[in-house]
Order: structure tokens, then C-alpha cells, then sequence
């Protein structure tokens, strides 16, 4: 029964942890820093509970104890899922620093059911040691159980639970888990606790299923995806007071928004400078997407654009799935989805592109590194006819500390392009303003018009900032692109 044991309760950190990442990513993001503080927390808190298991096996160890530990993993589990959104949400609105905010979220919410994860071990290696004779094979068996299970529980984890169940749904059932293996540790062993505490979780599961059936009825989705945990629900347009549905993958912005009176219109400011393709290559036909969300861009040019043929890659199927369920998209046969990394979709084909747009992210800001790059930047450019244009979106400043992304980014794509010109979205007059910021890269060096045929596009050209930008930043290359580090700090 020890050998279970430690197997199970090896597999139940990993699971944990890996849930913890979907927990955390629609208040905090999926970033390299969110992943670098969740896994530290854990391995220290794990590290905690090696130290504190052994001292107290040393006070001679009893099954009793031992099944006390692991009810106390189980309580804490299921603690943190009671918790997490209301302790998220506090610490979303009052602690703006990316990285203190990932370490106390993991802190408070997964710490102490890793410490008490990690007694077990070492309490059972104790229990099990019958002689010094055999202490160093009886040790290692035990460990190798222990780690084969977190190998196991990483499998399970990311190639079936995330996938099917959602991320509460894993967690009360790791808190079920753990009480009835301590029950059928100690049966009579404070028994009353455990029996009610299984019941805790029994019923916090169902009215969590019930929970999730009346947000449903009420249009509000939930999913985890292999990629991402993805929240579709109802909205209203603060300013008209139009009924939408948006869909969001991190804190504090929306990844796509529809009206539901016109599925088609652009209602995120910066998907409409997207529009600056017409202007700056009019007579576009092929056009690669590079993200796909809730496809609103891809919408809006089959409802425009007849002769056009449109690529769209998008890494995540479920994006692909929530956008034909809830955000009408209907894809013919000018529109091919391609759900795979892009940059590999960018070495993998050659045929050029008259557009590429480029609205791809990971979270809080984040374009996944390997397309901000030099060598990404020349793969795109090759990809584009002579006179095509690559349009980008990204979240930044121009000016101070929170506008190095934006300045590493230009200096990378002005090592590859000829001409790289700056949009700022919704403060044009503000170089220290957090905001949309579109970069239109021209292949060609010819001069451009600055007067449209229509006044939309006339209202986004006013917008080309002609400030100056200071050239402090690196060129990020794929063997160093800092991206994480680069990122604002405020929210905008």
C-alpha cells in the first residue's frame, strides 16, 4: 500500500501543477514567467516537504499519520479550487507586477498542498525501511515509484485530463482522490473528518458541474484546450451598448469580439487597421493570417474580398471550433486553416503572399517568441511578392521602459524590411501609452501614398506616428529574444 502510495501522490503533483498553469492563465497569462514561478513554487515547496516528512517519520512513523498527511492534501487541493478566483481577482487589482503576482498566486494556492505532497515520501521510505541492510534498494524502489508516477500524472495530465475535463473539475477530483486514499490508509483514523470531508468534495463537484450548466444557459463557455484555457460569454459594448460575445485566453483583454447583430463588423479598434492592407497593397489576393482566434479578420475579408485566397494558421483547434460554434465563422473554399506552429508553417511553404497579417499571442502581451525574431522576420519577408506587405499587432508603449518591446521588435523588423511604419491604435499623441500598436512593413522601398480612397482609411493613416523613437534595443534573434522580459508592466 506504501508503493500506491507514493505512485499516486507522485502523479497528483504533476497533475496539479499542470493544472495550476490553466488556473493561473486567465488572470495572469501563459508566459515564461508565469511558467518559471509555478514550476520553482512547486519544486520549493516540494523541497519543504521532503525536509519536514522526514523529520517527522523520524518521530516513528504510523500509518495514522501518514494518512493525515495525505487528507491534508487532499483539503488543500480542494481548497485551492474553492479559492482561486476570488484570491485571483484580488490579486489581479492590486499587484500590477507580472512577476509578484505569479509567485503569490502559486504561493497561496498550490504551496501548501506541494509541501504536504511532498512529506509522503519521504514518511513512507520510513516506514518501509525494515533494516539498514537493504535501506539504500528499499529508498531507491520507493523514489523510482514516486517518479514514475509524476511521469505518468504528466501524461494523463496534458494528454487526456486538460484535454477533456476542465481545470476545477481536475482539481475537486485530485481532493477526492487523495481523501479516499487516505481512508483506505488508516480506515478508522479520524474518520469522521475524512468522511466529511469527501462529502465536502462530493458536493463542491456537483454544484461546480451545476454552476458550469447555468453559465452555459447564460451563454458563458469554459473550455481547456491542449494549448489554451479559452472563456467565451456575453458582453456589451460600452459605448453603444451593443450586445457582444468576446473570447479571451488571458487577463484583462479580449483575444475576439463579435456583435451579435452583425457578425461580420470589426469591433476591435486595431482589427480594423488590419484594413491598412487595402491601402498599402490594394489589389492583395493571397493573404496568409498568422492567429486565428475568434477569426474576425478572416470574416470580414470573405465577406469583402471575392477573388481573395486566405491561409490562416492557428496552433490551437479549439479556437478553430469556438469560432465556427459561437463567433459564425464559416470558412469556404477560399479559406484554408492550418492548425500548426506558424513558423514551421513559414519554413514549410514557399508560395508568396501578397498580405501577411500577424496577430498572434500567447498571453499578457506575449507574441510567442519565435516569431518576433530576425530569422522569423526574413522567413516572412521570402514568403511575400515583391511589392507585399507584412502587418503586425503587438501591445507596447514607444517611449520608456515599457516600450522596449516595441522598440526591440522595429529594430528587428528594420533589419529584414526596408521600411517599417508605426500605428499607434487608440492614444496616437502618447508615446508612453500601453496600447495596441500596428507595424506595417513594406518589401518594397518605393514611397507611399499617405492619402487613401476612403475616409476609414484616411482616419487610421492620420494615425502613422512621425515622432521620435529612441534606438536603445537589441535585434531579437532565435538564439536570444527576451520577449517576457521586454513586456509591459502596466495594464492598458
Amino acid at each position: 500500500m506504501l508503493e500506491l502510495t507514493v505512485f499516486l501522490c507522485g502523479g497528483v503533483v504533476m497533475i496539479l501543477e499542470l493544472t495550476g498553469s490553466r488556473i493561473l492563465a486567465p488572470y495572469l497569462g501563459t508566459s515564461l514567467v508565469v511558467w518559471t514561478g509555478l514550476i520553482g513554487v512547486v519544486l520549493g515547496a516540494l523541497s519543504l516537504g521532503y525536509w519536514w516528512g522526514g523529520r517527522i517519520a523520524d518521530q516513528k512513523p504510523t500509518l495514522r499519520v501518514l494518512s493525515l498527511i495525505v487528507m491534508a492534501a487532499g483539503a488543500a487541493i480542494g481548497l485551492a479550487a474553492l479559492v482561486q478566483a476570488p484570491l485571483l481577482r484580488m490579486l489581479q487589482k492590486h499587484v500590477l507586477n507580472l512577476h509578484l503576482g505569479v509567485l503569490l498566486s502559486t504561493v497561496l494556492l498550490f504551496g501548501p498542498a506541494s509541501i504536504l505532497l511532498g512529506m509522503i515520501a519521504p514518511y513512507a521510505v520510513k516506514m518501509k525501511l525494515s533494516c539498514l541492510e537493504y535501506s539504500g534498494a528499499t529508498v531507491g524502489r520507493m523514489y523510482a515509484l514516486s517518479t514514475i508516477g509524476s511521469i505518468a500524472g504528466t501524461f494523463l495530465a496534458g494528454f487526456v485530463l486538460l484535454s477533456f475535463f476542465g481545470s476545477l473539475t481536475i482539481l475537486i477530483f485530485l481532493g477526492l482522490l487523495m481523501t479516499a486514499l487516505a481512508l483506505v490508509l488508516a480506515p478508522r483514523a479520524a474518520l469522521v473528518p475524512k468522511v466529511l470531508l469527501l462529502l465536502v468534495l462530493v458536493l463542491g463537484g456537483g454544484m461546480h458541474l451545476y454552476h458550469q450548466r447555468a453559465l452555459v444557459a447564460i451563454g458563458w463557455i469554459d473550455v481547456d484546450t491542449p494549448y489554451n484555457r479559452i472563456i467565451v460569454a456575453p458582453a456589451k459594448d460600452e459605448i453603444t451598448d451593443r450586445r457582444m460575445r468576446i473570447m479571451t485566453t488571458g487577463p484583462g483583454w479580449f483575444q475576439s469580439a463579435m456583435y451579435l447583430d452583425d457578425p461580420v463588423e470589426l469591433v476591435l479598434p486595431y482589427t480594423r487597421f488590419f484594413r491598412l492592407g487595402e491601402h498599402f497593397s490594394p489589389r492583395f489576393q493571397r493573404v496568409l493570417m498568422i492567429g486565428g482566434g475568434g477569426y474576425s479578420f478572416p470574416k470580414y475579408l470573405q465577406s469583402t474580398r471575392a477573388d481573395m485566397e486566405l491561409d490562416v494558421v492557428e496552433i490551437d483547434p479549439g479556437f478553430t471550433d469556438l469560432a465556427k460554434s459561437f463567433f459564425a465563422f464559416e470558412p469556404d473554399q477560399r479559406v484554408r486553416v492550418h492548425h500548426q506552429d506558424a513558423r514551421r508553417f513559414l519554413n514549410q511553404h514557399k508560395q508568396p503572399y501578397d498580405l501577411i497579417i500577424l496577430d498572434a499571442f500567447n498571453s499578457h502581451y506575449s507574441i510567442p517568441f519565435q516569431l518576433t525574431t530576425r530569422q522569423a522576420a526574413s522567413r516572412m519577408s521570402a514568403s511575400l511578392t515583391k511589392n507585399g506587405v507584412l502587418i503586425m499587432n503587438l501591445i507596447s508603449a514607444i517611449h520608456g521602459k515599457n516600450g522596449r518591446f516595441l522598440r526591440a521588435q522595429l529594430a528587428t523588423l528594420e533589419s529584414v524590411f526596408p521600411r517599417v511604419l508605426l500605428f499607434p491604435v487608440t492614444h496616437p499623441e502618447d508615446p508612453y501609452s500601453v496600447q495596441n500598436i500596428v507595424l506595417v512593413a513594406l518589401k518594397a522601398n518605393a514611397e507611399q501614398e499617405m492619402i487613401a480612397a476612403t475616409d476609414e482609411l484616411n482616419s487610421h493613416l492620420a494615425h502613422l506616428w512621425q515622432g521620435d523613437i529612441p534606438r536603445d534595443m537589441p535585434v531579437l534573434m532565435d538564439s536570444l529574444a527576451p520577449v517576457e522580459r521586454y513586456l509591459p508592466t502596466g495594464r492598458y
